[in-house]
């Protein structure tokens, strides 16, 4: 347990969030698989979908990142509480071999995120017998 503060420390303490570390914590994602696709529901607010970018990496990752603007801050600024993201995310997820990644669609309405990826059967392979001589 003792091991868990210092592995983790910067990351679960908000004092100690770098930029980066503060989007890649925040990016809730949501990742449902129904009869047709993979679907992914990604909580985004306040940025556009002109900050957000969507790749499949080798042919079975996706990777949804973007960079969020920050909001200005002017020297006389007193801050009382800083809680909602800023920076930089990225969140990667190793699809399954039914995941169509040439026919991926993605939509973004009120700050969410949304990623569908189609399925594909995938072919079992042939089990064949083979007889033993002698």
């Amino acid at each position: 347990m003792a091991l868990i503060p210092k592995l983790f420390g910067d990351m679960l303490a908000p004092s100690g969030l770098s930029d980066e570390t503060k989007g890649i914590v925040n990016a809730r994602v949501d990742w449902k698989e129904t009869p047709e696709a993979h679907v992914f529901k990604v909580d985004l607010p306040g940025l556009k979908k002109e900050e957000v970018k969507i790749e499949v990496e080798d042919g079975r990752v996706l990777a949804i990142s973007g960079e969020g603007a920050a909001e200005k801050e002017d020297k006389n600024d007193k801050w009382h509480r800083v809680e909602r993201s800023r920076g930089r995310f990225i969140r990667k997820f190793l699809l399954p071999e039914n995941a169509k990644v040439e026919e991926v669609k993605a939509n973004m309405e009120y700050g969410v995120l949304t990623v569908t990826i189609p399925k594909q059967e995938v072919k079992k392979p042939e089990v064949r017998a083979i007889e033993i001589s002698g």
